[in-house]
């Protein structure tokens, strides 16, 4: 790959800044010499990075790297646009793609603000807080339905929440949009039920997913993205079997992704958890060549205009630089859940792309340089004991991490917590400490000081 800029580095040179592709990949200061490890299974694989850099050799990530210098400082090289990568060698650091760099060295903190600065001025910048969110993945997973939900809705008008998300669950299949039969009365009528409560409507949807079981499949199959040999580009396989993705550079594509989007606000969802986004940057054999970020970045502003602005995005396993300026927030680590090592993935299948708590807080802590330039968004935390195995230490780094973020979400259903958790839950939505950090790993809210050095050092790469 032609390499279109350089930083050299000194002798001492220290540990690299991987900054992960999308919002699930792994993100942090690792050994700069160190073998990169992926993971061996397919659907890991799809997962883990850009594919593209699968099998790199160097050290790398997307959009920008830094290495660690001798004086304690840092030397940073970042793109102000997409489709770019970074990696180090033994003397240097490496920039691919066309386009406009930032290289400068300093003080971590300064550096980093100042690239995000750029990147700002040349990306643009949204950043809307949307307040408190309730979401339904993490107490019901794909198992919701009207009922369940209006018995939440009416059981959380004790707490201090402004969004109620729908997740996963609601529709038909991923490119049917539509309410299954679990939701009787439609969404729209579910969207007015919530806003009558008074929350603001919130829905979750993967836009750029195919099931092959679709309606859209069976009437659009043109407008699925083909590799190489003319076979369906598998973007992900979380349903029981391969999902398949859009050609977004199509205008057919773009099309029916402005009426989906159009379609979900006009019936009173202006909350939209869009999922999966890295789907539109795969490798394949698109309609109109391009930069695969620059595809997915156009195809994410076909989104933002058929939403409208009033409408709140938010990113999830999305294309991290490429979505800067676009959405409203981002998904900046993996997945949390009830546990804090998936240790299957972690450990045996060399996968830290997948749910887990110490993943969630390493890998959003790597982006919190991003915080200025649009809302981030680490995931939710956890209150309850019922069906959860975090130590309440562990969930306190979860609060602490979204007062950190300043994203504040949970997933905890009311008739699970104790008198003493539903206190706690309650504390966490209605706080907003003063945040100011003190070091890489380390900040002090209002007068108390959170370390979370000992969770992003404790595995190495």
């Amino acid at each position: 790959m032609k390499m279109t800029a350089h930083t050299d580095l000194d002798d001492d040179a220290g540990l690299f800044y991987q900054h992960g592709w999308h919002s699930w990949c792994v993100t942090g200061w690792r050994s700069r010499t160190g073998p990169v490890r992926y993971p061996v299974v397919a659907a890991h694989r799809r997962q883990a990075t850009d594919p593209a850099h699968l099998d790199d050799p160097l050290a790398g990530g997307s959009g920008v790297g830094a290495v660690e210098r001798g004086d304690g400082q840092i030397t940073l090289l970042g793109a102000l646009d997409v489709d770019h990568w970074v990696s180090a060698d033994s003397t240097r650091l490496l920039g691919s793609g066309n386009g406009a760099w930032f290289q400068a060295q300093g003080e971590e903190r300064d550096v980093f603000n100042q690239y995000a600065h750029a990147l700002g001025q040349s990306l643009g910048r949204r950043k809307k807080p949307v307040g408190n969110v309730w979401c339904s993945w993490y107490s019901f997973y794909h198992d919701i339905s009207e009922k369940r939900l209006d018995r939440v809705l009416h059981d959380l008008n004790a707490f201090a929440f402004d969004v109620f998300q729908i997740d996963d669950g609601w529709q038909n299949s991923n490119g049917d949009w539509q309410a299954n039969s679990k939701f009787g009365s439609g969404m729209g009528a579910m969207a007015r039920r919530i806003k009558s409560g008074g929350n603001r409507p919130g829905l979750w949807l993967a836009p750029f997913l195919i099931d092959k079981s679709s309606a859209v499949f069976k009437r659009y199959s043109q407008m699925l993205l083909r590799d190489d040999q003319g076979d369906l580009v598998v973007a992900a396989e979380n349903w029981g079997g391969p999902t398949y993705t859009l050609d977004v550079t199509r205008a057919d594509s773009q099309r029916w992704l402005a009426e989906l989007i159009h379609d979900v606000v006009a019936q009173g969802y202006s909350y939209l958890k869009l999922d999966f986004l890295y789907a539109a940057a795969l490798q394949g054999q698109y309609q109109q060549p391009q930069g695969r970020e620059a595809a997915y970045r156009a195809a994410s502003q076909v989104i933002r205009e058929a939403a409208g602005d009033d409408t709140y995005l938010l990113a999830c396993g999305a294309p991290v630089i490429a979505s800067v300026g676009v959405y409203d927030g981002i998904r900046v680590g993996p997945d949390v859940s009830g546990s804090w090592d998936n240790v299957d993935r972690t450990h045996h299948l060399n996968d830290r792309a997948g749910p887990g708590a110490a993943d969630a807080i390493t890998t959003s802590l790597g982006r919190y340089w991003l915080a200025d330039l649009i809302d981030i968004d680490p995931d939710v935390a956890y209150f309850r004991t019922k069906y959860c195995l975090l130590t309440p230490e562990q969930q306190g780094y979860l609060a602490d991490l979204a007062h950190v973020c300043d994203f504040r979400a949970n997933s905890d259903l009311p008739r699970w917590l104790s008198q003493e958790e539903a206190a706690a839950m309650q504390h966490f939505l209605q706080a907003k400490p003063k945040i100011h950090q003190t070091g890489r790993y380390q900040f002090q809210l209002d007068d108390r000081l959170v370390d979370f050095s000992a969770i992003a050092t404790a595995r190495p790469w």
